[in-house]
């Protein structure tokens, strides 16, 4: 079962992935992950990365969809995937799409998470991490018993500077430019699905699950 998860900041993509990642037996994908084990590796790919990164350029869409390529090629893709945030453009899905005819795959289902704007911005801009044990916490949904401290190991609380409010609407504004042409690609080759990211989490999950089968 070959999956994209797709979702603005904050919509909760990444945690459901994971969830659906442990259930189905399949790797959640992230491309900066990759391109980081790519580089490491000093696989092909990964050097034509790195050489890319070190000068100063872009990760061009080629070498994402070549690391893509060499990873889901890894034995623990045999049963699928989860590409997390990938692809971000319509460049990019039909470089994927090409990739994938070429060794006979194709993505099964494009499931996007949508949330409201605004609940959005209270998500992202409420919330806040241990920089010890990286606990995460909200000013609203999960407050700590001492305000600034971490409940499991004591550490203090941190806020990421890019959480404040203008900046988050400035991402999900960039986010809705870059990817609704996206999802219109999905949606005409016929494996777009759209879940409702304001259900509580573990309907939002059953929902998902509902959908891969």
């Amino acid at each position: 079962m070959n999956l994209i998860f797709m979702g603005p900041p904050g919509a909760g993509k990444g945690t459901q992935a994971r969830q659906i990642a442990e259930k189905y037996g399949i790797p959640q994908l992230s491309t900066g992950d990759m391109l980081r084990a790519a580089v490491k590796a000093g696989t092909e790919i990964g050097k034509k990365a790195k050489a890319a990164m070190e000068s100063g350029g872009l990760v061009t869409d080629d070498i994402v969809v070549g690391i893509i390529a060499d990873r889901i090629a890894e034995p623990d893709c045999k049963k699928g995937f989860i590409l997390d945030g990938f692809p971000r453009t319509v460049a990019q899905a039909k470089a994927l799409d090409s990739m994938l005819k070429e060794r006979a795959l194709k993505i099964d289902h494009v499931i996007d998470i949508t949330c409201d704007t605004e609940a959005l911005v209270s998500r992202i801009t409420g919330r806040s991490t241990c920089a010890k044990c990286g606990e995460g916490y909200h000013k609203e949904h999960k407050k700590p018993a001492k305000e600034g401290v971490c409940d499991k190991c004591g550490g203090a609380l941190t806020t990421r500077a890019d959480d404040n409010e203008e900046t988050v609407r400035n991402r999900l504004t960039v986010y809705d430019q870059q990817t609704a042409p996206v999802i219109g690609h999905y949606r005409h080759a016929g494996a777009f699905k759209t879940v409702d990211g304001m259900q509580e989490m573990n309907t939002v999950f059953k929902t998902l699950c509902s959908i891969i089968g």
